[in-house]
């Protein structure tokens, strides 16, 4: 890897909320997907919500998973009544936390050519490619491809709610 390459990746892991170094970048992570989110420190909410909703031990698996992570700041867009009855009624939280994992590892170069995913969940998020930037529904990714262990996360800029069933 140039020093060019492996600066660019400390620089997005950097704004990510992640440390690389020259001497880990492009190596296997040995945190998995919740280790990593807890480790970033800008989603203590969804690592919250992953552990009440009794997902941290899947989302610790084996995998791979893909994550559309939200931050803090995304779940903050949130109205409170809607967290709080998420928080009362663990199929409800279930189904919309697993509404943001898909089975398997989908790159950011894979994701941009796709017109939609399905999840975890069942139903599917709509992608589009628009003015050079990524979205899976209504949110943006803000932070593509941050490696785990046991998948992949993109770090997104809003909560994706499922369609009503």
């Amino acid at each position: 890897m140039t020093r060019t390459v492996i600066a660019l990746a400390a620089v997005a892991a950097v704004i990510a909320g992640f440390v690389v170094s020259p001497a880990t970048a492009g190596t296997t992570p040995k945190r998995d997907i919740v280790e990593t989110a807890a480790a970033a420190g800008q989603f203590k909410t969804l690592v919250r919500l992953v552990r009440t909703a009794g997902l941290a031990k899947t989302l610790s698996g084996k995998g791979p998973y893909t994550v559309f992570a939200p931050t803090d700041a995304a779940f903050a867009k949130v109205p409170k009544s809607t967290l709080h009855a998420l928080l009362h009624n663990r199929a409800k939280l279930r189904a919309v936390l697993l509404y943001h994992v898909v089975s398997g590892k989908v790159t950011a170069r894979n994701v941009a050519k796709l017109r939609s995913l399905t999840t975890v969940n069942g139903a599917k998020v709509r992608i589009r490619v628009k003015d050079g930037r990524v979205y899976v529904n209504k949110a943006r990714v803000v932070t593509p491809d941050v490696k785990a262990s046991n998948g992949i996360i993109h770090i997104i800029n809003r909560v994706l709610i499922p369609p009503a069933r």
